[in-house]
């Protein structure tokens, strides 16, 4: 083999020069072009961002707005309510009304009732405007809402229940605090109405905790005006006449004496007789009174008609407490009665008499003893 065949077989090629790329030149580069294409997205999109970004601000605004005027009109509405409560207090239509106290809870009641709806709706419409701003699909959001409100609802009904039917009870003006009612459940008079718990305080003092869900059906002693009843059962000799001058009387004077001219809002009436029975007769007698004074009118007027009746000689009987008349003693109550012994001639007392021994004669010896 000649040299130049052995040359060109044993010789390699030499590299070809090539461009040689520099790490840091590379990231500068990258960053440039980053920052170009941020630019350009940036140049292309910020009319929209600012546009999106204007109407969230314009519909938070708005709400807010919205929501402030909408609680101050219910404020106002509130104390409007509660003004004209203590301007009728103390008069004779202030009776017919409820009393402050009663009109300023359930003012409050309903203000607060009010002021959190008009805040859920406002800020809820608001907040479902925003997402439909930002392009977002509300259907399964709301789909997702409507699911767990239905979860909700069947694991709370209970809740639900007492909640909705409080908020037709203050709505309605049912009762009040200051009340005198009789819930099924329970009665007493209202010391605090809750849009869930109605509180009650028994004649014994008790607190009753009432849900209002589970009220069927209400009693209210102190609306309007009550009715005072008084029986009076006297004998059946007495002179109805003079029965009825001495009601008419005790009715006159109780209608002129303080404070129960006030209390009474109609005439004291004897609506005549009630019931007539062998030994006795029962006399009605009704006054139309102011709401809960019924039981105080009816204590009094049997605490006058006993004393009037006591002046005049006619008696009150009559009644699971009533004494009987007494009669006179008799005389041969303790008297022995007469016993046939006590004649000496009477065959009792010959049948009773010892037997005489037989007489012996004179010179008779004795027999012998048996």
């Amino acid at each position: 083999m000649s040299l130049p065949v052995l040359l060109a077989v044993g010789s390699t090629p030499s590299p070809s020069p090539s461009t040689s790329t520099d790490p840091a030149t590379a990231t500068l580069q990258d960053a440039q072009e980053s920052a170009t294409n941020a630019a350009s997205w940036v140049q292309q999109n910020w009319s929209t961002w600012l546009a999106i970004g204007l109407r969230v601000l314009l519909i938070l605004v708005i709400a807010a707005v919205l929501r402030v005027a909408v609680r101050r009109a219910i404020t106002k509405l509130i104390d409007r309510m509660n003004r004209t409560a203590q301007a009728v207090d103390g008069t004779s239509l202030g009776g017919l009304l409820v009393n402050v106290e009663r009109r300023r809870q359930r003012s409050q009641a309903i203000g607060s009732v009010l002021r959190s709806v008009a805040s859920f709706l406002i800020m809820g419409t608001a907040a479902l405007m925003i997402l439909g701003t930002f392009e977002i699909n509300l259907a399964p959001l709301l789909a997702s809402a409507g699911v767990a409100g239905v979860a909700i609802g069947f694991g709370a009904r209970n809740l639900v229940t007492d909640f909705l039917s409080g908020v037709f009870m203050i709505l309605e003006d049912q009762y009040g605090v200051g009340d005198t009612i009789d819930a099924g459940v329970a009665s007493g008079e209202v010391v605090e109405v809750g849009l869930r718990v109605t509180k009650l305080r028994g004649d014994n003092g008790e607190i009753w905790y009432v849900r209002n869900g589970e009220v069927k059906r209400i009693g209210n002693l102190s609306q309007g005006w009550a009715t005072a009843g008084v029986d009076v059962t006297v004998r059946a000799s007495e002179d109805l006449d003079e029965v009825r001058s001495v009601l008419t009387e005790v009715a006159e004077s109780m209608s002129k004496a303080e404070p129960w001219n006030e209390q009474l809002w109609g005439p004291v009436e004897v609506l005549g007789l009630d019931s007539v029975l062998l030994d006795s007769m029962v006399v009605r007698v009704s006054a139309k009174t102011m709401p809960g004074k019924a039981l105080s009118v009816e204590r009094e007027l049997r605490w006058r008609i006993k004393r009037a009746f006591d002046a005049a000689d006619i008696r009150i009987v009559g009644g699971p407490s009533a004494v009987p008349e007494e009669e006179a003693p008799d005389p041969t109550e303790n008297v022995a009665a007469p016993s046939a012994l006590a004649n000496p001639a009477s065959p009792q007392t010959a049948a009773v008499a010892p037997i005489p021994a037989p007489a012996v004669a004179p010179g008779t010896p004795p027999g012998p003893a048996r």
